[in-house]
């Protein structure tokens, strides 16, 4: 019998401005997203203040699900899809991020995606905000640095919440928002990198607006979690966390308490304002050694009190190490970087894989919040070689999901109430971290390559078989 509970929502997770294309279609504006060149693991990807001709940008096309997306979610019904995690491009809605009328074009698109999804018994679950600030408000406003994209967002929001009231019942508000409280937040999430042209990795960082945009994200947050809450009671309503596991390099002490920092500065900040509404007890120490002044308006407290999410979900992929020695091997990651753990083998792209860090994951998080939770991301990001025969042979890929699927189920004997589990990248779409398409997550193999080439036809992977399987015996076969 399975350890997962009967209504446990298996599925998959991507993000609009990963694989939908159609950048310019039917009225949508650039976001941030279309501003960004390709890139590698060894080469930055650019954002440009203007569009280069003789730049890549691979977001204009990524997969095209703009054009496929009835193909795509055929082949997500098929392996058996309870739930589909997708976002909504806030500039296919409002260009600019200004209007005050929406884009009915941008409105319809995303009708037919949410019809398709139903007829097919899979529940959208929709985050609202995935790494696609209109690049408009970057230009004028520098992004979340000013307060008044919170009224922009509560515009969008408003907007689609009573479009889709009757479609989407499961809602995040912001993607990875704790990507803030890192420099690459600066570009990711926030926008604030208004008139800078480079290397995504030489963003110029500026703490004090980091955190000062963060807070506005956070007002954000919690003003669209009461509005739904009151309008909507049927919407349930999440956060979004990039979770970074962390251990102790050693058992020194100051080891000890550097990870306890680490831990609360990256991973707990956010979703204890967005799930306890208020911050934490840290914060002021925090803000006092980062040289941070918040500035907060009357009524700040009631609002982040009163706009608490009702679940809590999270992307988790690799772990890390923190020391405070110097003579510590250092390792990429998903956002972060960390210390090398000798215990631990990593993946193309230099990430740790660490599966019981996941149950470890699990269990911190809902020891400190007990409220439901939901794995919204986890895969593994591979060179997959397409045979001449058009199959896929990506055992790395099953094994993978299967260690951790593995500690799921363990978290869950451990008491954690489980909700759901949607790999990354359910098919094949641009690499967030590095605009790349040889970076592949999915159980299903898309033509398009990184010189833009490709044509476009989908194919079904060994992970796809399998996964189908996993969720046909509810999480018991994972053979």
């Amino acid at each position: 019998m399975s350890v997962f509970r009967d209504d446990f929502l298996w599925g998959g997770a991507c993000a609009a401005n990963q694989f939908e294309g159609g950048w310019d279609l039917d009225g949508k504006g650039p976001s941030v997203p279309d501003m960004c060149t390709n890139g590698s693991h060894t080469t930055p990807k650019w954002v440009t203040t203007a569009i280069r001709p003789d730049k890549f940008y691979p977001s204009h096309q990524a997969i095209d699900f703009y054009h496929h997306y009835e193909e795509d979610i055929a082949l997500f019904a098929e392996m058996g899809f309870k739930v589909f995690r997708t976002s909504i491009n806030w500039t296919r809605i409002f260009p600019t991020g200004e209007e005050t009328v929406p884009n009915e074009k941008g409105l319809e698109f995303y009708d037919k995606v949410f019809d398709c999804c139903k007829r097919h018994g899979i529940e959208p679950l929709v985050t609202i905000s995935h790494y696609e600030l209109p690049y408009a408000l970057v230009e004028k406003y520098n992004g979340w640095a000013d307060r008044r994209l919170v009224d922009f967002y509560m515009n969008y929001c408003k907007a689609i919440f009573e479009r889709y009231k009757d479609k989407v019942k499961y809602w995040l508000t912001f993607n990875e928002i704790n990507c803030g409280t890192m420099p690459l937040g600066a570009l990711l999430g926030l926008g604030t990198v208004q008139g800078y042209e480079g290397p995504v990795n030489q963003v110029p960082d500026d703490p004090q607006v980091r955190f000062q945009a963060l807070h506005h994200q956070f007002i954000a947050s919690a003003l669209a979690v009461a509005y739904a809450h009151e309008h909507y009671p049927q919407f349930k309503m999440g956060n979004m966390d990039c979770f970074i596991t962390t251990y102790p390099y050693t058992c020194d002490p100051a080891d000890i308490l550097a990870n306890q920092k680490a831990m609360r500065v990256t991973n707990w900040y956010c979703s204890d304002v967005q799930v306890r509404g208020e911050y934490p007890s840290y914060a002021k120490r925090l803000w006092d050694e980062m040289g941070i002044t918040i500035r907060m308006e009357p009524g700040d407290a009631e609002i982040l009190k009163k706009g608490t999410v009702d679940f809590y979900t999270f992307s988790y992929y690799m772990s890390n190490c923190i020391t405070t020695h110097k003579d510590a091997a250092q390792v990429d990651g998903n956002i972060a970087t960390g210390f090398k753990n000798p215990y631990l083998k990593a993946s193309d792209w230099g990430w740790q894989i660490d599966p019981q860090g996941l149950r470890y994951s699990l269990n911190e998080i809902y020891d400190r919040y007990r409220i439901p939770v939901m794995v919204v991301e986890n895969g593994l990001g591979a060179k997959d070689t397409l045979e001449a025969d058009g199959t896929v042979h990506d055992s790395y890929r099953i094994d993978y999901l299967r260690s951790h699927i593995e500690q799921m189920a363990e978290a869950v004997k451990d008491g954690v109430d489980l909700m759901g589990y949607t790999p990354w990248g359910c098919i094949d779409l641009v690499s967030a971290s590095t605009g790349e398409m040889a970076k592949r997550y999915g159980f299903i193999y898309v033509k398009k390559y990184d010189d833009g080439t490709g044509d476009y036809s989908r194919l079904r992977k060994d992970s796809f078989y399998w996964y189908k399987k996993v969720i046909a015996t509810n999480g018991e076969d994972l053979a």
